[in-house]
């Protein structure tokens, strides 16, 4: 009678942390401090836009796009996140967009965590990134 009452003990408390990890609510990962992160980063590194879309369009139409219509659009980046940066900074403890903490702009689109660039418009949570840092996953063990 014993072994089976502590099985039974054993048993709802393997099911109740089972259960315990859907219960968060969709949006509990965005939190204050977050917007906060957020917005002192858009803020810091708005900069970085302008480089980055002068690149994008290098890629996609060539050197006088790049050097055209990618300072023009990386300058409007650039001050549209600063925009977004100051009001997040002000803002930053009050969830403004749909009572959560999100960011109020999207641009971002893909499935599964995989980022892939809308070219028409919108911003990305974070700022891109400049530098040696890799976006893709490279293996360091070299296997024959």
């Amino acid at each position: 009678m014993k072994r089976a009452i502590i099985t039974a003990i054993f048993a709802a408390g393997i099911l109740g942390t089972a259960m315990a990890d859907i219960q968060a609510p969709p949006a509990s990962e965005y939190t204050p401090s977050r917007k906060l992160g957020r917005a002192i980063s858009n803020i810091i590194y708005s900069v970085e836009s302008i480089p980055v879309s002068m690149i994008q369009w290098t890629d996609r139409e060539g050197d006088y796009a790049g050097f055209s219509v990618g300072i023009v659009e990386g300058v409007t980046r650039m001050f549209e996140r600063i925009g977004y940066g100051v009001y997040e900074l002000v803002t930053f403890w009050a969830p403004t967009y749909k009572c959560t903490y999100k960011p109020p702009y999207q641009g971002w689109c893909g499935q599964s965590g995989l980022k892939e660039y809308n070219p028409n418009g919108g911003l990305s949570e974070f700022p891109e990134e400049l530098g040696f840092q890799s976006k893709f996953k490279y293996c360091r063990s070299q296997e024959f």
